[in-house]
């Protein structure tokens, strides 16, 4: 009797063995699933895109409005009959006053057998020729967008 229950346990474990471990297991088909629903989803989205792509293909060759918003915003391009309005930055470039005052060095002497006349110091940090410097030295504020108006004759 014992020798029969053994013959059946294994008859059991290799009939599950396929089942389990096998070519087709269940592991094998969990993996593929979920291989499957990352590739739908990345499929998805390429089809999202793509129908965008198709749709500005479509307008570009059809409409002319599409033609004419990029050659206005990429290339600034304006009708002959509109006038071009370019509206800069109202505040003016201010200065930073200095955070702290470095502390001043004695001025070291300088040896008597030299005859050539010491450079001039440099203005202190918080002094007017040091602000108008730095208002040379900074960039001009950037336009802000284009305003375009149409006149009508």
């Amino acid at each position: 009797m014992r020798l029969l229950a053994l013959i059946l346990a294994a008859c059991v474990v290799l009939l599950q063995w396929p089942l389990w471990i096998g070519k087709g297991s269940w592991l094998k088909v969990w993996q593929i699933e979920s291989q499957l629903s990352e590739q739908q989803l990345q499929n998805q989205k390429l089809s999202t895109r793509n129908a965008a792509l198709e749709a500005e293909v479509r307008d570009l060759k059809t409409g002319t409005d599409a033609i004419e918003e990029r050659a206005r915003n990429e290339l600034g391009m304006v009708r002959q009959d509109e006038v071009f309005f370019q509206i800069l930055d109202p505040k003016p470039a201010t200065i930073a006053p200095p955070a702290a005052k470095p502390p001043v060095a004695a001025p070291v002497p300088a040896p008597a057998s030299t005859s050539a006349p010491a450079p001039a110091a440099a203005p202190p940090s918080g002094s007017p020729a040091t602000a108008a410097a730095a208002v040379a030295a900074s960039p001009t504020p950037a336009p802000s967008a284009p305003v375009t108006t149409t006149s009508n004759p």
